[in-house]
Protein backbone atom coordinates (compact mmCIF):
# COMPACT_ATOMS: atom_id res chain seq x y z
CA UNK A 1 0.00 0.00 0.00
CA UNK A 2 2.71 2.48 0.95
CA UNK A 3 5.14 1.74 -1.89
CA UNK A 4 2.47 2.25 -4.52
CA UNK A 5 0.70 4.98 -2.58
CA UNK A 6 3.80 7.15 -2.25
CA UNK A 7 5.07 6.44 -5.77
CA UNK A 8 1.75 7.53 -7.29
CA UNK A 9 1.81 10.88 -5.50
CA UNK A 10 4.12 13.65 -6.77
CA UNK A 11 4.42 15.24 -3.34
CA UNK A 12 6.78 12.53 -2.04
CA UNK A 13 9.44 10.14 -3.31
CA UNK A 14 10.80 6.90 -1.91
CA UNK A 15 14.56 7.44 -1.53
CA UNK A 16 15.53 4.24 0.33
CA UNK A 17 14.27 0.83 1.43
CA UNK A 18 15.37 -1.07 4.54
CA UNK A 19 14.55 -4.74 5.01
CA UNK A 20 16.20 -7.85 6.40
CA UNK A 21 15.34 -9.60 3.12
CA UNK A 22 16.90 -8.11 -0.02
CA UNK A 23 14.63 -10.24 -2.24
CA UNK A 24 11.56 -8.44 -0.99
CA UNK A 25 13.23 -5.05 -1.33
CA UNK A 26 14.21 -5.89 -4.91
CA UNK A 27 10.60 -6.76 -5.66
CA UNK A 28 9.43 -3.39 -4.35
CA UNK A 29 12.01 -1.71 -6.55
CA UNK A 30 10.40 -3.49 -9.49
CA UNK A 31 7.07 -2.03 -8.38
CA UNK A 32 8.63 1.45 -8.30
CA UNK A 33 10.10 0.97 -11.77
CA UNK A 34 6.75 -0.21 -13.13
CA UNK A 35 5.26 3.09 -11.94
CA UNK A 36 7.95 5.11 -13.67
CA UNK A 37 9.78 5.93 -10.46
CA UNK A 38 13.52 5.63 -9.81
CA UNK A 39 14.53 2.55 -7.86
CA UNK A 40 15.68 3.06 -4.27
CA UNK A 41 18.95 1.94 -2.68
CA UNK A 42 18.49 -1.05 -0.40
CA UNK A 43 19.79 -1.07 3.19
CA UNK A 44 19.80 -3.60 5.99
CA UNK A 45 17.88 -2.37 9.05
CA UNK A 46 21.14 -2.28 11.02
CA UNK A 47 22.17 0.53 8.64
CA UNK A 48 19.16 2.68 9.58
CA UNK A 49 21.14 5.72 10.81
CA UNK A 50 23.53 5.53 7.88
CA UNK A 51 20.60 5.32 5.46
CA UNK A 52 18.88 8.39 6.93
CA UNK A 53 22.04 10.49 6.70
CA UNK A 54 23.26 9.32 3.31
CA UNK A 55 19.89 9.46 1.53
CA UNK A 56 18.78 12.70 3.21
CA UNK A 57 15.62 11.08 4.52
CA UNK A 58 13.05 13.37 6.14
CA UNK A 59 10.05 10.99 6.50
CA UNK A 60 10.15 7.34 7.57
CA UNK A 61 7.32 4.83 7.16
CA UNK A 62 7.67 1.89 9.55
CA UNK A 63 5.88 -1.28 8.47
CA UNK A 64 8.02 -3.98 10.07
CA UNK A 65 7.01 -6.70 12.54
CA UNK A 66 5.11 -5.01 15.38
CA UNK A 67 7.58 -5.81 18.15
CA UNK A 68 10.32 -3.88 16.30
CA UNK A 69 8.43 -0.62 15.69
CA UNK A 70 10.09 1.18 18.60
CA UNK A 71 13.53 0.17 17.32
CA UNK A 72 13.04 2.64 14.45
CA UNK A 73 10.50 5.08 15.88
CA UNK A 74 12.84 6.18 18.67
CA UNK A 75 16.00 6.91 16.63
CA UNK A 76 13.91 8.52 13.88
CA UNK A 77 12.44 10.94 16.43
CA UNK A 78 15.90 11.62 17.83
CA UNK A 79 17.12 12.46 14.31
CA UNK A 80 14.28 14.95 13.89
CA UNK A 81 12.42 13.00 11.20
CA UNK A 82 8.70 12.83 10.54
CA UNK A 83 7.63 9.40 11.71
CA UNK A 84 4.73 7.34 10.41
CA UNK A 85 4.24 3.88 11.89
CA UNK A 86 1.78 1.14 11.11
CA UNK A 87 -0.55 0.25 13.93
CA UNK A 88 -0.03 -0.85 16.61
CA UNK A 89 2.44 1.80 17.70
CA UNK A 90 4.27 -0.95 19.59
CA UNK A 91 3.52 -4.10 21.60
CA UNK A 92 4.58 -3.74 25.25
CA UNK A 93 4.29 -1.33 28.16
CA UNK A 94 8.04 -0.74 28.24
CA UNK A 95 8.28 0.02 24.51
CA UNK A 96 5.27 2.34 24.66
CA UNK A 97 6.85 4.21 27.55
CA UNK A 98 10.13 4.47 25.60
CA UNK A 99 8.38 6.03 22.60
CA UNK A 100 6.44 8.50 24.73
CA UNK A 101 9.55 9.47 26.69
CA UNK A 102 11.32 10.17 23.39
CA UNK A 103 8.42 12.28 22.12
CA UNK A 104 8.53 14.41 25.27
CA UNK A 105 12.31 14.70 25.15
CA UNK A 106 12.55 15.64 21.46
CA UNK A 107 9.32 17.56 20.96
CA UNK A 108 8.66 15.48 17.83
CA UNK A 109 5.54 13.45 17.19
CA UNK A 110 4.49 10.08 15.79
CA UNK A 111 1.69 9.52 13.27
CA UNK A 112 -0.07 6.17 13.65
CA UNK A 113 -1.88 4.75 10.62
CA UNK A 114 -5.39 4.32 11.96
CA UNK A 115 -6.81 4.27 8.44
CA UNK A 116 -10.29 3.25 9.59
CA UNK A 117 -10.77 6.83 10.83
CA UNK A 118 -10.73 7.94 7.18
CA UNK A 119 -13.53 5.56 6.17
CA UNK A 120 -16.49 7.79 5.09
CA UNK A 121 -19.02 5.59 6.89
CA UNK A 122 -17.04 5.83 10.12
CA UNK A 123 -16.91 9.59 9.66
CA UNK A 124 -20.71 9.60 9.44
CA UNK A 125 -20.88 7.78 12.76
CA UNK A 126 -18.49 10.33 14.28
CA UNK A 127 -20.51 13.30 12.99
CA UNK A 128 -23.82 11.82 14.13
CA UNK A 129 -22.58 11.20 17.66
CA UNK A 130 -20.82 14.57 17.85
CA UNK A 131 -24.04 16.31 16.77
CA UNK A 132 -25.78 14.85 19.81
CA UNK A 133 -28.31 12.85 17.80
CA UNK A 134 -28.51 10.15 20.50
CA UNK A 135 -27.52 12.41 23.39
CA UNK A 136 -24.79 11.36 25.81
CA UNK A 137 -23.42 7.91 24.98
CA UNK A 138 -24.05 5.50 27.85
CA UNK A 139 -22.94 2.19 26.38
CA UNK A 140 -21.34 0.67 23.29
CA UNK A 141 -21.48 -2.89 22.01
CA UNK A 142 -18.86 -3.77 19.40
CA UNK A 143 -18.57 -7.16 17.68
CA UNK A 144 -15.89 -7.83 15.06
CA UNK A 145 -15.89 -11.03 13.03
CA UNK A 146 -12.91 -12.31 11.04
CA UNK A 147 -13.66 -15.15 8.66
CA UNK A 148 -11.83 -18.43 8.08
CA UNK A 149 -9.61 -16.91 5.37
CA UNK A 150 -8.65 -13.50 6.77
CA UNK A 151 -8.95 -14.59 10.40
CA UNK A 152 -7.07 -17.83 9.86
CA UNK A 153 -4.25 -15.95 8.17
CA UNK A 154 -3.06 -14.42 11.46
CA UNK A 155 -2.34 -17.92 12.70
CA UNK A 156 -0.14 -18.85 9.71
CA UNK A 157 2.44 -16.06 9.93
CA UNK A 158 4.53 -14.11 12.46
CA UNK A 159 1.42 -12.72 14.14
CA UNK A 160 0.76 -16.16 15.69
CA UNK A 161 3.38 -15.48 18.34
CA UNK A 162 2.37 -12.92 20.95
CA UNK A 163 5.97 -11.76 21.36
CA UNK A 164 5.82 -10.56 17.72
CA UNK A 165 2.35 -9.03 17.49
CA UNK A 166 1.08 -8.57 21.02
CA UNK A 167 -1.87 -10.77 20.03
CA UNK A 168 -5.02 -9.74 18.22
CA UNK A 169 -6.06 -7.36 21.00
CA UNK A 170 -3.07 -5.22 20.07
CA UNK A 171 -2.42 -5.96 16.41
CA UNK A 172 -6.00 -6.12 15.10
CA UNK A 173 -8.35 -4.74 17.73
CA UNK A 174 -6.24 -1.62 18.15
CA UNK A 175 -8.11 -0.39 15.05
CA UNK A 176 -11.40 -0.86 16.86
CA UNK A 177 -10.33 0.59 20.19
CA UNK A 178 -9.07 3.70 18.41
CA UNK A 179 -12.38 4.05 16.58
CA UNK A 180 -14.37 3.95 19.82
CA UNK A 181 -12.01 6.40 21.54
CA UNK A 182 -12.42 8.73 18.54
CA UNK A 183 -16.15 8.18 18.06
CA UNK A 184 -17.20 8.94 21.63
CA UNK A 185 -14.42 11.42 22.40
CA UNK A 186 -13.29 9.58 25.51
CA UNK A 187 -10.30 7.76 26.95
CA UNK A 188 -10.32 4.24 28.46
CA UNK A 189 -9.76 3.94 32.20
CA UNK A 190 -10.39 0.29 33.09
CA UNK A 191 -10.49 -3.05 31.24
CA UNK A 192 -11.50 -6.62 32.01
CA UNK A 193 -10.96 -9.39 29.49
CA UNK A 194 -11.41 -13.09 28.92
CA UNK A 195 -9.96 -14.91 25.93
CA UNK A 196 -8.47 -18.13 24.68
CA UNK A 197 -7.20 -20.01 21.66
CA UNK A 198 -10.52 -21.71 21.08
CA UNK A 199 -10.49 -22.78 17.42
CA UNK A 200 -6.99 -22.66 15.87
CA UNK A 201 -3.85 -24.36 17.13
CA UNK A 202 -3.35 -28.06 17.80
CA UNK A 203 -5.79 -28.23 20.69
CA UNK A 204 -8.61 -25.92 19.55
CA UNK A 205 -12.11 -26.60 18.33
CA UNK A 206 -10.92 -26.81 14.74
CA UNK A 207 -9.37 -30.15 15.59
CA UNK A 208 -12.59 -31.37 17.20
CA UNK A 209 -14.50 -30.20 14.12
CA UNK A 210 -12.33 -32.29 11.84
CA UNK A 211 -10.64 -29.31 10.13
CA UNK A 212 -7.10 -29.69 11.42
CA UNK A 213 -4.43 -31.24 9.21
CA UNK A 214 -0.99 -32.42 10.22
CA UNK A 215 1.34 -30.62 7.80
CA UNK A 216 3.74 -27.91 9.01
CA UNK A 217 3.47 -25.54 6.03
CA UNK A 218 1.49 -25.61 2.80
CA UNK A 219 4.49 -25.43 0.46
CA UNK A 220 5.43 -28.94 -0.61
CA UNK A 221 2.54 -30.59 1.23
CA UNK A 222 0.12 -32.88 -0.58
CA UNK A 223 -2.24 -32.77 2.41
CA UNK A 224 -2.42 -28.96 2.23
CA UNK A 225 -3.67 -29.04 -1.37
CA UNK A 226 -7.11 -30.08 -0.16
CA UNK A 227 -7.15 -27.94 2.98
CA UNK A 228 -9.56 -24.97 2.67
CA UNK A 229 -7.61 -23.16 5.42
CA UNK A 230 -4.28 -23.36 3.57
CA UNK A 231 -2.71 -20.48 1.69
CA UNK A 232 -0.79 -21.46 -1.45
CA UNK A 233 1.94 -18.94 -2.06
CA UNK A 234 2.89 -20.30 -5.47
CA UNK A 235 -0.59 -19.60 -6.85
CA UNK A 236 -0.28 -15.84 -6.37
CA UNK A 237 2.52 -13.92 -8.10
CA UNK A 238 2.65 -11.18 -5.47
CA UNK A 239 2.88 -13.64 -2.56
CA UNK A 240 5.35 -15.79 -4.45
CA UNK A 241 7.71 -12.89 -5.09
CA UNK A 242 7.57 -11.77 -1.46
CA UNK A 243 7.52 -15.11 0.36
CA UNK A 244 8.33 -17.85 -2.17
CA UNK A 245 11.38 -20.07 -2.50
CA UNK A 246 13.85 -17.28 -3.31
CA UNK A 247 12.80 -15.04 -0.39
CA UNK A 248 12.56 -18.01 1.97
CA UNK A 249 16.17 -18.94 1.20
CA UNK A 250 17.32 -15.58 2.61
CA UNK A 251 15.62 -15.51 6.02
CA UNK A 252 13.68 -18.75 6.41
CA UNK A 253 10.39 -16.93 7.00
CA UNK A 254 7.40 -19.23 6.43
CA UNK A 255 4.32 -17.27 5.41
CA UNK A 256 2.16 -20.38 4.91
CA UNK A 257 2.24 -22.21 8.23
CA UNK A 258 -0.61 -24.50 9.19
CA UNK A 259 -3.08 -22.48 11.28
CA UNK A 260 -3.64 -25.60 13.40
CA UNK A 261 0.06 -25.86 14.23
CA UNK A 262 1.34 -26.26 17.79
CA UNK A 263 3.08 -23.34 19.45
CA UNK A 264 0.55 -20.57 18.68
CA UNK A 265 0.49 -18.13 21.60
CA UNK A 266 -2.29 -15.69 20.63
CA UNK A 267 -6.03 -15.94 21.26
CA UNK A 268 -8.75 -16.28 18.61
CA UNK A 269 -11.83 -15.59 20.77
CA UNK A 270 -11.78 -12.62 23.16
CA UNK A 271 -14.38 -10.65 25.08
CA UNK A 272 -13.78 -7.37 26.91
CA UNK A 273 -15.50 -4.91 29.21
CA UNK A 274 -14.09 -1.37 28.93
CA UNK A 275 -14.97 1.69 31.04
CA UNK A 276 -14.23 5.21 29.76
CA UNK A 277 -13.57 8.54 31.46
CA UNK A 278 -17.02 9.82 30.37
CA UNK A 279 -18.65 6.89 32.24
CA UNK A 280 -19.55 5.03 29.03
CA UNK A 281 -19.02 1.26 29.06
CA UNK A 282 -18.19 -0.91 26.06
CA UNK A 283 -18.68 -4.63 25.61
CA UNK A 284 -16.38 -5.92 22.86
CA UNK A 285 -15.95 -9.29 21.23
CA UNK A 286 -13.53 -10.51 18.55
CA UNK A 287 -14.09 -13.83 16.79
CA UNK A 288 -11.39 -14.94 14.33
CA UNK A 289 -13.10 -18.04 12.88
CA UNK A 290 -16.47 -16.77 11.63
CA UNK A 291 -18.17 -17.93 8.40
CA UNK A 292 -18.70 -14.26 7.42
CA UNK A 293 -16.61 -11.16 7.98
CA UNK A 294 -17.63 -7.74 9.20
CA UNK A 295 -18.67 -5.84 12.28
CA UNK A 296 -21.60 -4.46 14.24
CA UNK A 297 -21.40 -1.49 16.58
CA UNK A 298 -24.31 -0.22 18.67
CA UNK A 299 -24.35 3.02 20.66
CA UNK A 300 -27.01 3.62 23.32
CA UNK A 301 -27.52 7.20 24.47
CA UNK A 302 -29.79 9.41 26.53
CA UNK A 303 -31.78 10.39 23.42
CA UNK A 304 -31.66 7.27 21.27
CA UNK A 305 -29.57 4.59 19.59
CA UNK A 306 -27.16 4.41 16.63
CA UNK A 307 -26.32 1.16 14.89
CA UNK A 308 -23.57 0.43 12.36
CA UNK A 309 -23.37 -2.83 10.44
CA UNK A 310 -20.77 -3.61 7.78
CA UNK A 311 -20.67 -6.97 6.01
CA UNK A 312 -17.29 -7.13 4.33
CA UNK A 313 -17.82 -10.70 3.12
CA UNK A 314 -21.06 -12.68 3.36
CA UNK A 315 -19.38 -16.08 3.12
CA UNK A 316 -16.41 -18.06 1.90
CA UNK A 317 -16.35 -21.17 -0.26
CA UNK A 318 -13.84 -23.98 -0.22
CA UNK A 319 -11.21 -23.48 -2.87
CA UNK A 320 -9.68 -26.06 -5.20
CA UNK A 321 -6.07 -27.22 -5.11
CA UNK A 322 -3.27 -24.66 -5.34
CA UNK A 323 -5.28 -21.50 -4.84
CA UNK A 324 -4.64 -18.70 -2.42
CA UNK A 325 -7.99 -19.10 -0.69
CA UNK A 326 -9.02 -15.56 -1.62
CA UNK A 327 -7.88 -12.13 -0.49
CA UNK A 328 -6.29 -12.36 2.93
CA UNK A 329 -5.21 -8.87 3.87
CA UNK A 330 -4.31 -5.51 2.43
CA UNK A 331 -6.12 -3.19 0.09
CA UNK A 332 -8.11 -5.72 -1.97
CA UNK A 333 -11.81 -6.20 -1.29
CA UNK A 334 -12.80 -9.47 0.34
CA UNK A 335 -14.81 -11.98 -1.65
CA UNK A 336 -18.63 -11.79 -1.67
CA UNK A 337 -19.03 -8.28 -0.23
CA UNK A 338 -22.27 -7.58 1.59
CA UNK A 339 -24.30 -4.53 2.61
CA UNK A 340 -23.46 -1.72 5.00
CA UNK A 341 -25.94 0.41 6.92
CA UNK A 342 -26.20 3.03 9.62
CA UNK A 343 -29.47 3.17 11.58
CA UNK A 344 -30.44 6.10 13.79
CA UNK A 345 -33.40 5.81 16.13
CA UNK A 346 -34.25 8.60 18.53
CA UNK A 347 -36.46 7.88 21.52
CA UNK A 348 -40.18 7.94 20.65
CA UNK A 349 -39.43 7.98 16.90
CA UNK A 350 -39.23 5.33 14.18
CA UNK A 351 -35.79 4.21 13.00
CA UNK A 352 -34.21 5.87 9.98
CA UNK A 353 -31.43 4.58 7.77
CA UNK A 354 -28.82 7.24 7.13
CA UNK A 355 -27.48 7.55 3.56
CA UNK A 356 -23.96 6.22 3.08
CA UNK A 357 -21.63 5.54 0.18
CA UNK A 358 -20.16 2.13 0.98
CA UNK A 359 -16.82 1.18 -0.53
CA UNK A 360 -15.44 -2.33 -0.24
CA UNK A 361 -11.70 -2.86 0.02
CA UNK A 362 -9.03 -0.38 1.07
CA UNK A 363 -10.54 -0.31 4.58
CA UNK A 364 -13.79 1.15 3.28
CA UNK A 365 -11.99 3.81 1.23
CA UNK A 366 -9.92 4.88 4.23
CA UNK A 367 -6.54 3.96 2.72
CA UNK A 368 -6.83 6.30 -0.25
CA UNK A 369 -8.02 9.19 1.85
CA UNK A 370 -5.32 8.68 4.46
CA UNK A 371 -2.59 8.53 1.80
CA UNK A 372 -3.92 11.76 0.29
CA UNK A 373 -3.70 13.47 3.68
CA UNK A 374 -0.19 12.18 4.42
CA UNK A 375 1.47 12.48 1.02
CA UNK A 376 -0.80 14.71 -1.06
CA UNK A 377 -3.29 13.71 -3.74
CA UNK A 378 -2.54 11.74 -6.87
CA UNK A 379 -2.88 13.60 -10.19
CA UNK A 380 -6.55 13.71 -11.06
CA UNK A 381 -7.55 12.13 -7.77
CA UNK A 382 -10.79 13.58 -6.46
CA UNK A 383 -10.96 11.50 -3.26
CA UNK A 384 -12.25 13.73 -0.48
CA UNK A 385 -9.89 13.66 2.49
CA UNK A 386 -12.55 14.56 5.04
CA UNK A 387 -11.64 16.66 8.06
CA UNK A 388 -7.98 15.70 8.34
CA UNK A 389 -7.45 17.77 11.50
CA UNK A 390 -9.89 15.48 13.34
CA UNK A 391 -8.67 12.25 11.76
CA UNK A 392 -4.91 12.37 12.20
CA UNK A 393 -3.72 10.04 14.98
CA UNK A 394 -0.66 10.89 17.07
CA UNK A 395 1.28 9.00 19.72
CA UNK A 396 -1.46 9.90 22.21
CA UNK A 397 -4.07 8.11 20.09
CA UNK A 398 -1.65 5.24 19.49
CA UNK A 399 -1.11 4.95 23.24
CA UNK A 400 -4.84 5.10 24.01
CA UNK A 401 -5.67 2.28 21.60
CA UNK A 402 -2.67 0.27 22.74
CA UNK A 403 -3.66 0.78 26.37
CA UNK A 404 -6.88 -1.21 25.92
CA UNK A 405 -5.04 -4.08 24.27
CA UNK A 406 -2.27 -4.12 26.86
CA UNK A 407 -4.81 -4.01 29.69
CA UNK A 408 -6.81 -6.79 28.00
CA UNK A 409 -3.73 -9.00 27.82
CA UNK A 410 -2.91 -8.29 31.45
CA UNK A 411 -6.49 -8.99 32.52
CA UNK A 412 -6.53 -12.28 30.60
CA UNK A 413 -3.28 -13.22 32.32
CA UNK A 414 -4.33 -12.30 35.87
CA UNK A 415 -8.12 -12.67 35.80
CA UNK A 416 -8.48 -9.17 37.26
CA UNK A 417 -9.77 -5.76 36.20
CA UNK A 418 -6.87 -3.57 35.05
CA UNK A 419 -6.73 0.20 35.47
CA UNK A 420 -5.05 2.02 32.57
CA UNK A 421 -3.21 4.42 34.89
CA UNK A 422 -1.50 1.47 36.58
CA UNK A 423 0.18 0.51 33.31
CA UNK A 424 2.31 3.70 33.45
CA UNK A 425 2.61 4.12 29.69
CA UNK A 426 4.58 7.38 29.89
CA UNK A 427 1.62 9.53 28.92
CA UNK A 428 -1.44 10.82 30.79
CA UNK A 429 -4.56 9.95 28.78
Amino acid sequence: MFVRGIAERPGAQIVALADVNHVRSAYYNEVLASLGQPTAPIYHPDQFAEMVKKEKVDFVVITTVDQYHDKYVVPALEMGLRVLTEKPMTTTIEKCRRINDTVQRTGKHVTVTFNYRYNPTHELVKRTLAAGEIGKVISVHFEWLLDTVHGADYFKRWHALKENSGGLMIHKSGHHFDLVNWWIGAMPVEVAGMGRLAFYGDKGGGKDGGWAKGYARATGSEEAKEDPFAIHIGADDNLNRLYGKEAHAVDGYERDRNCFQPGITIEDDIGLLVRYDNDAVMTYHLTAYSPWEGYRVMFNGTKGRLELEVVESTHRLKKGPATTGGAVHGTAALANPGPSKVILQRLWEPAQELPIVAEHGSHGGGDKRMLNVLFGPRPGDNVDTGDASKQAATERDGTAALAVGLAANESMRTGKFVKIKDLQLGLDL
